[in-house]
């Protein structure tokens, strides 16, 4: 038993500040402060994104909800055919919003691994669009998502900044909702 009181202590220590923290308090995150937000709200469903990556054709299937007790927006997006480069590209993207710091956060993950997965996206949002920067090991990324209320579609614009310093294309997305057979 006397094993144990050290334990015990430690494990005090560790959960007595956390649970004795204000929940709900303005600027924190937690369980008690989910993550709405009316403009996410349009991208839950299922679309069908057609566009260009690099000068490639892109037909891809995207599904998104809200996951984790409301916290992320998770993006699942994943090719319908192999790229000419034989690749099959897949992706989950969770999109959340960090209360202190009144920012977005987004989470990409995809089939090019840990290395290029472990930079955090970091964006603000104007009117009915959310850009997003990536600071790569290999350079800045922009991702935005723009909402078009008129036609109900999300546009997906993605630019990197080349050896120059010079914004070029990478990618640009249109997101149709998918008709219910």
């Amino acid at each position: 038993m006397k094993k144990f009181i050290p334990l015990v202590g430690l494990l005090t220590s560790l959960l007595v500040p956390a649970m004795t923290r204000p929940q709900g308090a303005p600027n924190s995150d937690g369980p008690q402060n989910i993550f709405h937000d009316e403009l996410l709200d349009h991208m839950v469903g299922v679309w069908h994104l057609s566009g260009s990556v690099m000068g490639d054709t892109a037909d891809h299937h995207v599904q998104v909800e809200w996951v984790l007790n409301h916290q992320f927006l998770r993006i699942y997006e994943k090719a319908s055919a192999p790229s000419k480069s034989g690749l099959v590209y897949e992706a989950m993207v969770m999109v959340g919003y960090d209360n202190a710091s009144e920012r977005y956060v987004a989470h990409w993950i995809d089939i090019f691994g840990g290395r290029f997965s472990e930079t955090l996206g970091y964006g603000r949002r104007d009117a009915n669009k959310i850009e997003f920067l990536f600071e790569y090991p290999d350079g800045p990324f922009r991702t935005t998502f723009r909402w078009d209320p008129e036609t109900k579609a999300w546009h997906w614009q993605m630019r990197q900044k080349d050896k120059s310093g010079a914004w070029t294309d990478f990618a640009s997305f249109i997101l149709n909702a998918e008709r219910k057979q």
